[in-house]
């Protein structure tokens, strides 16, 4: 099944090229099946980069793909061009309805939530999709905001940073979101700070689907599948963890080498590629069972659905 995109999207010659089905607005016109409404709010300052990981994840399912900024921060490495012809504001769609919404994750872990400049409008569009979309995956930076938004969670400092691709394991696999997964499987992290686990687990809401013993939690789900949490990046590239780690180094920022990363734990050689697959069946299942499943053909009465 196709990602629908804008015909003129950068990503889409990229995606074309490694043998991704991507489909401009004029075919879509003619396709009888209702595609997939999907929001990404995009809070990554290398925008581009963050739109072609994000949309090889979708890349199983027919989705159209609208592409969010927020008007409160200037985006010092994408430029205004770009943002201009290929993103939305809240504004913009406010009365709109969407099946789903992505929040990514931000380089602002570090501060504290308040201090983000953006921070009141992020806010504003979580409570937005309270009443306009049917689930919400929260990634990184975007899950510890979720969490702290709706039920006070707050972040803690690490010692070191978690970066590199870690073991996890399945903690509960009656729930579909992890329908398909092994006991055990890989994921890149690339964070300073955590939720902690028992803090996660104090909240009568969520349950945690999968941890890692070095890196945490890694999925967590509210009861009735609106608000997904995904503290890890398994949307990541293979080089991503290459391209983070080349860039501290050579700013001679403290900075060790990913886990479970390069072989040999050698930068010059090939990084294994280690969580696709399971990265691949995490968006499919979400798209399938709390998004597409989740959300009547006629998308209109979002608050009504919800409110079943």
């Amino acid at each position: 099944m196709p990602v629908k995109i804008k015909s003129n999207l950068p990503a889409r010659e990229i995606l074309e090229n490694e043998n991704i089905f991507v489909m401009d607005e004029t075919r879509s016109a003619h396709q009888d099946i209702r595609p997939i409404e999907i929001g990404i709010l995009n809070l990554m300052p290398l925008k581009e980069d963050n739109e072609l990981q994000t949309l090889r994840s979708l890349s199983n399912t027919q989705v159209n793909v609208t592409f969010m900024t927020v008007s409160s921060h200037e985006s010092a490495h994408t430029s205004q061009k770009h943002l201009d012809q290929f993103y939305v504001t809240l504004e913009d769609i406010r009365d709109r309805n969407l099946d789903g919404l992505i929040i990514t994750g931000a380089p602002v872990e570090q501060m504290d939530f308040e201090e983000v400049d953006y921070w009141d409008e992020v806010c504003e569009i979580m409570d937005w999709a309270q009443t306009h979309v049917t689930s919400t995956l929260h990634v990184c930076w975007g899950a510890q905001a979720g969490m702290y938004h709706y039920y006070g969670i707050k972040k803690r400092q690490l010692g070191k940073k978690v970066f590199g691709v870690y073991e996890h394991r399945v903690m509960n696999r009656k729930v579909p979101l992890v329908r398909g997964f092994d006991d055990y499987f890989m994921a890149p992290h690339s964070r300073h700070t955590e939720m902690g686990r028992e803090d996660i687990e104090a909240e009568p809401e969520l349950t945690i689907l999968a941890e890692s013993d070095e890196a945490g939690v890694f999925l967590a789900i509210d009861n009735d599948g609106r608000k997904i949490f995904l503290m890890g990046h398994p949307e990541y590239d293979r080089l991503t963890l290459h391209k983070e780690y080349m860039r501290d180094k050579n700013q001679g920022l403290p900075i060790e080498v990913p886990v479970n990363y390069y072989p040999d734990d050698d930068c010059t050689k090939k990084p294994r590629l280690q969580w696709r697959s399971h990265g691949n069946i995490l968006y499919s299942n979400w798209l399938n069972y709390y998004v597409y499943q989740a959300t009547p053909y006629d998308f209109i009465h979002t608050s009504e659905i919800i409110a079943k």
